[in-house]
């Protein structure tokens, strides 16, 4: 039985991903499959359409909304719940149960998800946790509004929070992140993120309401990406104190990624902020 459920797949060029992606999903399991993109050269829309998933295309203008607002707000589904699922991320059997019981026995808007992270086709057993607010009712999220006035060459959302009017449970069962970390694209795209992010930081700062409403985990992160230790911090953090060196060579690999992905990020502060 189909669950009430629109699973949205934002894409641009994900061509090797997107059929892996669209299979974990598997049939009579989402109502819907929405592949929204941005104008894909590498055939990524005629996989995505041939696999049975409907194709909206997006062009950002270089302002609010970007790729998932803009779906939300044009495109909203007529489902009850929807999930956003990147081309590199795979459900799994045990993320699929747990979907289905939680939806349907609990008074839940959203659900904060857990993610497996795959180095190379390797599954980390430590380092940084990955957690994203993904799955919600859809008449009660909606992503953060941040105006950017073309001021990033990034059409879609990246670290903004859904905000969700009602309460937040989470689901321990895991979806497969897996990552080609040494993708010379994964690099260029978060050479943008880290811009994207400093910008982001010094916008939030300036507003006062904002800065004075931070969780105790944004304070943590922001208080450390502002300072010349940002890149060693997180080293640190993942390496050590969240055990990343019982992977061996890839988690150092993986703490190593994260130290110069925050010291880029801090060195952009001070590059803007000037």
């Amino acid at each position: 039985m189909y669950l009430d459920l629109t699973i949205a797949i934002p894409v641009k060029n994900e061509a090797k991903n997107i059929a892996d992606c669209i299979k974990s999903i598997g049939k009579n399991f989402a109502l819907n499959i929405d592949v929204i993109d941005s104008g894909s050269s590498d055939g990524t829309v005629e996989i995505a359409r041939e696999l049975g998933a409907n194709i909206i295309q997006f062009t950002w203008d270089g302002k609010y909304p970007k790729k998932r607002n803009w779906y939300l707000l044009n495109h909203k589904p007529k489902t009850k719940w929807v999930l956003f699922l990147d081309a590199d991320e795979h459900l799994t059997i045990p993320f699929k149960e747990a979907l289905c019981n939680y939806i349907q026995k609990f008074d839940y808007a959203g659900y904060w998800l857990n993610y497996s992270i795959y180095m190379n086709n390797y599954k980390l057993k430590a380092g940084y946790p990955l957690k994203k607010l993904a799955l919600f009712q859809t008449e009660k999220g909606l992503y953060e509004k941040i105006e950017e006035n073309n001021w990033s060459k990034l059409d879609m959302e990246i670290h903004e929070h859904a905000i969700i009017n009602g309460s937040v449970g989470f689901i321990k069962s895991k979806i497969d992140h897996k990552v080609n970390f040494e993708n010379i694209n994964w690099k260029q795209k978060h050479m943008e993120y880290a811009k994207w992010e400093a910008k982001r930081y010094l916008s939030l700062i300036s507003n006062k309401r904002v800065a004075n409403n931070f969780t105790f985990f944004q304070k943590i992160k922001y208080f450390i990406v502002n300072t010349p230790f940002a890149g060693i911090s997180f080293f640190i953090g993942s390496y050590l104190f969240m055990l990343g060196f019982i992977d061996g060579i890839k988690g150092f690999k993986y703490a190593l990624l994260k130290a110069f992905y925050f010291q880029k990020v801090y060195t952009e502060i001070k590059k803007v902020g000037k």
